[in-house]
């Protein structure tokens, strides 16, 4: 496989006028700076929606399946003639440096309404929206209903409904969709529009030569679609509630480990079945990405089971997973799996083989290389092997520039300039970070946007561990400049990168 590189950037961080980056012209720009740049890769978080109570987290999501409306380019919608071209300017200019959750939300689901009111006078479009709903049947109608429900009980999670929908009767299924119609047609109508605009942009980046790197999440979260509409794959009490959650048993960095909260799969017991919905989960996505990074790949072979009653960590169990039987069976519905397979923080020798095995990537982040400086460390540069995708920092770290400045201690300082062979004044961070990246024996290089301009903290994506002021750093309409593209390319053409 020749040597490439790309660039780390979510959906919500592209330019636009509308408060949030969007599948609109920000996004097609974009793509031109992708391929001018010598890129071939485009590498996004989940696009699933998200919501204000759960922080705005794309690893949080009511369902694995849906794409998240605010992520509808309405200046497309006026070329449809769903709106008219006042409809796609705010009343009140957004920022364009932060995304404004609840302001974007209430402005834009407003035009998304009034956008379904115009479709509903055109007799074509609702046919290829009903199209849409036959061909996505299988996880749409549970999402749409799901949607609808939260609203009508006033965001209460499901297990909070009255029974008679929290165990899915399925008379009473039937009722509700009749007399919520409406309602769910919208929802439906929703997610056409994200899906027909998104098919649009995957064709253009494929014109283009750039392919998209799309992010699945091992776990999905307890007040969804998904786990409402199949309560039978995961381990719940008769009420709905997880018997057991997932999380990371304590460590280094945590004395009380990590309690992410979701519910676990049954694969001792529903096997055959998580198989057929994670075979639709996977190809869903590659229809809508080229390749899939898979996030907590550990978790598929051994993951840490938590009490559902336990307010941290400590008090879980290792049990196992269904490790490469899982991908083997995806393996014999897809033939080759464009996979990359997070492998970060402590990973077990089976975990080890299986990525071997299966031929799948692991990842190497520099910004881990030098704590407690150790010459094995795999995340050193001459620790790489070609078969790994090599990033400067992921969504959850700090940016470059951000660590130096914030994180970094005088010995870690010290370690780099060692390690580099000279001593490494701040406003030079960025570049020689991406430099690192570049010039690694790893075959893929991504690179996070907020390292190719040089930016310090105040452009970080996400502080885990915290609930606020995350998933909000957009960049600028001038940082897609061509003098910024040009120099990309000169770096991906010293260390051998370029695709054109």
């Amino acid at each position: 496989m020749p040597r490439e590189a790309g660039i780390l950037l979510h959906l919500s961080s592209l330019p636009s006028s509308c408060g949030i980056g969007d599948l609109g012209p920000g996004a097609y720009r974009f793509v031109e700076f992708l391929a001018r740049s010598g890129m071939a890769l485009w590498q996004i978080l989940p696009f699933c929606p998200t919501e204000e109570g759960r922080g705005n987290s794309p690893y949080s999501a009511s369902s694995a399946f849906a794409g998240n409306p605010l992520f509808i380019s309405l200046d497309f919608l006026v070329g449809m003639g769903l709106l008219e071209t006042c409809d796609s300017l705010p009343p009140v200019p957004f920022r364009g440096d932060r995304v404004e959750y609840g302001k974007v939300t209430t402005w834009k689901n407003a035009m998304l309404g009034k956008a379904f009111e115009a479709a509903l006078r055109l007799p074509q479009l609702m046919g290829e929206v009903a199209g849409f709903h036959r061909a996505q049947r299988h996880w749409l109608e549970d999402y749409a209903l799901f949607s609808v429900l939260k609203r009508t009980y006033s965001g209460q999670p499901w297990t909070s409904w009255p029974e008679f929908l929290r165990k899915r009767d399925p008379a009473a299924l039937t009722k509700v969709r009749k007399e919520l119609w409406r309602s769910v047609e919208e929802e439906i109508f929703r997610q056409y529009l994200f899906f027909r605009q998104w098919g649009a942009l995957k064709s253009f980046c494929r014109g283009k030569g750039i392919e998209l790197l799309g992010d699945l999440p091992i776990y999905v979260d307890h007040d969804s679609a998904d786990v409402w509409a199949h309560q039978d794959l995961f381990d719940l009490d008769g009420e709905g509630r997880p018997n057991s959650v997932a999380g990371v048993p304590p460590d280094y960095f945590s004395e009380t480990g990590q309690r992410w909260g979701n519910p676990l799969f049954r694969w001792s017991e529903k096997r055959k079945e998580l198989f057929s919905w994670w075979e639709a989960r996977v190809a869903h996505l590659l229809c809508c990405c080229d390749r899939i990074r898979f996030d907590h790949f550990r978790g598929f072979f051994a993951f840490w089971s938590i009490p559902g009653t336990e307010p941290t960590a400590v008090r879980g169990t290792w049990r196992e997973g269904p490790g490469e039987a899982l991908f083997l069976a995806l393996r014999e519905r897809f033939g080759r799996l464009p996979f990359v397979a997070e492998d970060l923080g402590v990973i077990t020798e089976d975990v080890r083989r299986g990525m071997e095995r299966l031929g799948f990537p692991g990842m190497r982040v520099l910004l881990f290389a030098f704590a407690g400086f150790d010459p094995e460390n795999p995340y050193l540069l001459h620790n790489h092997d070609r078969k790994t995708v090599v990033y400067s920092g992921t969504h959850d770290n700090n940016t470059a520039l951000g660590w130096f400045d914030q994180e970094a201690t005088p010995e870690e300082k010290e370690a780099l300039s060692d390690y580099l062979g000279f001593p490494l004044e701040r406003e030079a961070v960025a570049a020689v970070f991406l430099r690192m990246a570049l010039c690694s024996v790893a075959e893929t290089a991504i690179l996070p946007m907020q390292d190719i301009l040089g930016l310090g903290r105040e452009a970080r994506m996400n502080r885990p561990g915290t609930v606020s002021g995350n998933w909000e750093w957009r960049v600028q309409g001038e940082h897609l400049s061509l003098p910024v593209s040009e120099r990309l390319r000169r770096f991906l053409q010293l260390y051998g990168r370029t695709r054109r």
